[in-house]
């Protein structure tokens, strides 16, 4: 059995979280047992074992007017062993329709079999749909008596006001080290385990405040027979555990691009998800940028906060563009070049924004840099409701270094409006529209458009009538639903002979 299992918690004594065994202890020593209660907190923090422990003191047999149940009659033993019939698991996850509800709250009327009390412990609770969660407030409002429920959830934002005004809320905080180390020292003593003096809070650390991943990474390590020796379980740390990310922090933070993507390769391999790489940099950052703040511990000295802040923006858009990333660790890897060439983007900048004199006569000076600028200023005030020529013609040229297909289909379309968010682009043919609309073409153009005119820009195309052509001017591109030879000139000059 793995050992969060075995040594799972049995009674309130045992849980490791301070504050919820006191609380709990002082609501059922009352005598005022509620019969909705809600669980919230980080996953892996005892959640579910506490709902076990609450079903056995309502139904242990020889509860008398104690509060530790006794762990040996049949509901006791029943319950332990998941089987008893009164005390219902329910992952949420699964059931979370209506229809579930509806039979959830028929049982709820029947009587118990054995026990004194039916005890339903929905896990995951906000994943219930909203139409299952107002079924289900009808009976927590009025519950029979013989019915207790006990949600739990790491998302309480998700559900309704209505049902957590309906229950006592016990809020499940991430484990300290000094409570994760605790629940470790019960399994080494269990298991006869000897270990260096420290080891068991490096451990601590690196379960990020999760009694069962703290439990996870201890098993794993006396399984893989690794010595008890400081020194050889902080290797084993570092470079074996997929969920570490301390050499991908410090290789951001010092920008050292090429060990990043590296390292971003080498954990993506191990099974770590770029979703969950990208989440865990985020909240490793905005912990320490919290601590320059004042409030809790700040570990990254090195880097001042008005950095950390546009790391973590880099990062949180990384993360709204995974969903449909190509490649799942692509947004992320941009969000790191980004970073890291960050400095030698600022020298270029200032290169380019030097005016250039032009002395020849009959030529005008060179435009820069800093009077595209000043044309998205006048943009961005409404003084202007189109892109400008030189500008357009700056995104059709970075669009064709990335993909000449897009290009060609932008040959036949123009700017028609800008509001500072949003470009609208007149296509002239439906065919070019469709293809412009496809997600990975919308994604190269968005993302060069920002990238000329430094603000971020959603692309939205409208079909608008072509521009007349004078006599003997041809566009570019010609497509019209009755003309097959300007349908295959088209094809060949978007897809290649």
């Amino acid at each position: 059995m793995t050992f969060y299992l075995k040594y799972r918690p049995k009674i309130l004594d045992d849980l490791d979280s301070e504050n919820v065994r006191e609380s709990l202890k002082k609501i059922m020593i009352s005598g005022n047992i509620p019969q909705a209660f809600l669980f919230t907190g980080p996953k892996g923090i005892g959640k579910t074992s506490a709902a076990r422990i609450l079903a056995s003191i309502v139904n242990c047999e020889n509860i008398g007017k104690k509060i530790t149940p006794c762990g040996k009659c049949e509901q006791c033993k029943a319950i332990l062993k998941s089987s008893n019939l009164d005390v219902i698991e329910m992952d949420a996850a699964s059931h979370r329709g209506i229809d579930d509800v509806r039979i959830l709250r028929d049982a709820v009327k029947l009587a118990p079999a054995k026990a004194r009390k039916k005890v339903y412990i929905i896990d995951e609770a906000h994943m219930l749909t909203v139409e299952a969660s107002n079924a289900l407030l009808k009976t927590l409002e009025e519950p029979p008596e013989h019915v207790m429920f006990i949600m739990a959830t790491t998302n309480p934002e998700k559900i309704i006001d209505t049902i957590r005004s309906r229950t006592t809320i016990i809020n499940f905080n991430k484990a300290t080290l000094e409570e994760v180390e605790r629940s470790l020292k019960k399994i080494v003593n269990g298991e006869n385990v000897k270990m260096d003096n420290g080891v068991l809070q490096l451990i601590a650390k690196y379960s990020e405040g999760s009694f069962r991943d703290g439990a996870k990474i201890l098993e794993q390590i006396i399984n893989e027979k690794i010595k008890g020796k400081y020194e050889e379980i902080e290797k084993y740390l570092s470079t074996s555990l997929p969920s570490n990310i301390t050499n991908l922090i410090n290789y951001v933070i010092s920008k050292e691009l090429n060990e990043s993507l590296a390292e971003v390769e080498r954990l993506t391999k191990k099974g770590t998800s770029a979703r969950s790489l990208t989440e865990k940099l985020i909240e490793k950052f905005r912990i320490n940028l919290l601590g320059k703040m004042g409030i809790g511990e700040d570990t990254l000295s090195d880097i001042p906060s008005k950095d950390l802040i546009k790391l973590i923006e880099l990062l949180i858009k990384a993360n709204k563009n995974l969903p449909n990333a190509y490649i799942e660790e692509l947004p992320l890897e941009i969000a790191i070049i980004k970073w890291c060439q960050e400095d030698d983007a600022k020298e270029n900048q200032k290169e380019s924004d030097k005016i250039i004199v032009v002395k020849e006569e009959k030529k005008e000076p060179i435009k820069t840099v800093s009077e595209d600028l000043h044309q998205v200023d006048k943009i961005m005030t409404g003084n202007v409701k189109e892109i400008s020529s030189d500008i357009w013609n700056k995104i059709l040229a970075q669009v064709k270094v990335i993909n000449m297909s897009v290009e060609a289909l932008l040959r036949a379309a123009k700017p028609m409006n800008f509001d500072g968010k949003t470009l609208t682009l007149g296509v002239y043919y439906r065919f070019h529209k469709e293809r412009l609309e496809d997600l990975r073409n919308r994604q190269i153009l968005e993302e060069v458009v920002e990238k000329v005119i430094s603000i971020p820009t959603k692309v939205v195309c409208t079909l608008t009538e072509a521009p007349v052509k004078k006599e003997k001017e041809k566009l570019d591109i010609v497509l019209t639903e009755s003309e097959e030879g300007d349908i295959v000139k088209a094809a060949k000059d978007i897809f290649g002979n």
